[in-house]
C-alpha cells in the first residue's frame, strides 16, 4: 500500500508538472506551436478521378502486417516446436530457465530453418511476380498459399482432416478442393497432438531420475527433504551428458 500511494503522488505530481508546463508554452508567444499533420489515404489522377489501387495496396499490407503472427504460429512448425520446448523445461524442473523470450526466439529461427524453402518459393512464386504487376491480388494470395498447403497436409493427420470435413458438412472429391478453413485447423490440431506425445516421450526419462531420487531418500529416512530439489541436479547432468537440446532440436527437425 505504501508503495502504491508513492507511485500514486509521484505521478500526479507529474500530471501537475506537465500541465504547468503546457501552460507556459501556450503563454509564451515565442515558442512555435506544433504543426497539425493530417494522414489521409487516397489521392487524385491528373483528371481529378481518385485513385484507389495504392490505397488498397496499403490495406492489404497492414492487414497482412496485423495477422502475420497468426499466420506464423499456426501455419508452420512454429507451435509443435514451442510446445516440445515447454515440456523439456518442466520436465526438467528448472522453473523458469531457459527465459521464455530464448525459447521463443529459438523455435522462431527454427521455424525460418524449416520453413526456408517455402518462404522462398512463395517468394519466388508469388510475391516477386505480384511486385512487379505480372499477377492480380487474387491470384497472389491463392499462389503464396499453394507452398503452405502442400506443407499442412503432408503434415496433418488423415483422422484430423476427416474429422473437420465431416463437421464442416460438406464433401470434396479431391484434396486440392478442401478450403483452408478446414485444412489449417485440421493441421494445428495435430501439431498439439504430435507435440504432446512428443513431451510424453521427453518426461519418461525424468520421471524415472524423480522415482530413483525419491526411494533413495525414503530409505535413508530423509522424508522430508523434497526430491524435486535432489533429482534437479542429476536431470541436469543427464541432459548436458546427453547433449539434449541437440538430439531434441535434431529429432524436431527431421520430423517435418
Amino acid at each position: 500500500m505504501k508503495h502504491g500511494k508513492k507511485y500514486a503522488f509521484i505521478g500526479f505530481m507529474l500530471m501537475i508538472l506537465t500541465f504547468s508546463f503546457a501552460k507556459v508554452a501556450y503563454a509564451n508567444d515565442d515558442i512555435i506551436p506544433l504543426p497539425n499533420i493530417n494522414v489521409s489515404i487516397g489521392g487524385q489522377t491528373g483528371d481529378g478521378e481518385a485513385t484507389g489501387s495504392s490505397s488498397v495496396q496499403l490495406l492489404l499490407l497492414m492487414t497482412i502486417i496485423s495477422i502475420a503472427p497468426s499466420i506464423l504460429i499456426m501455419m508452420t512448425s512454429f507451435t509443435r516446436i514451442t510446445i516440445v520446448f515447454h515440456f523439456v523445461r518442466s520436465a526438467l524442473g528448472t522453473q523458469q530457465m531457459p527465459p521464455n523470450q530464448v525459447l521463443i526466439g529459438l523455435a522462431l529461427f527454427l521455424t525460418l530453418f524449416i520453413m526456408g524453402p517455402i518462404f522462398t518459393e512463395i517468394n519466388e512464386t508469388a510475391i516477386t511476380p505480384y511486385s512487379a504487376g505480372e499477377m492480380s491480388q487474387r491470384e497472389f494470395v491463392a499462389t503464396a498459399m499453394e507452398p503452405l498447403r502442400e506443407f499442412m497436409f503432408a503434415q496433418a493427420e488423415d483422422k484430423d482432416v476427416a474429422l473437420f470435413v465431416s463437421l464442416s458438412g460438406e464433401e470434396y472429391a479431391t484434396i486440392a478442393e478442401i478450403p483452408n478453413r478446414v485444412l489449417i485447423p485440421a493441421f494445428i490440431l495435430g501439431e498439439i497432438t504430435k507435440g504432446f506425445i512428443f513431451g510424453f516421450c521427453i518426461y519418461i526419462p525424468f520421471i524415472i531420475i524423480d522415482m530413483v531420487v525419491a526411494s533413495v531418500l525414503m530409505a535413508m529416512g530423509m522424508m522430508m527433504l523434497p526430491p524435486a530439489m535432489i533429482s534437479l541436479p542429476f536431470k541436469i547432468l543427464l541432459f548436458v551428458l546427453a547433449d539434449g537440446w541437440s538430439y531434441i532440436i535434431e529429432i524436431i527437425i527431421r520430423t517435418f
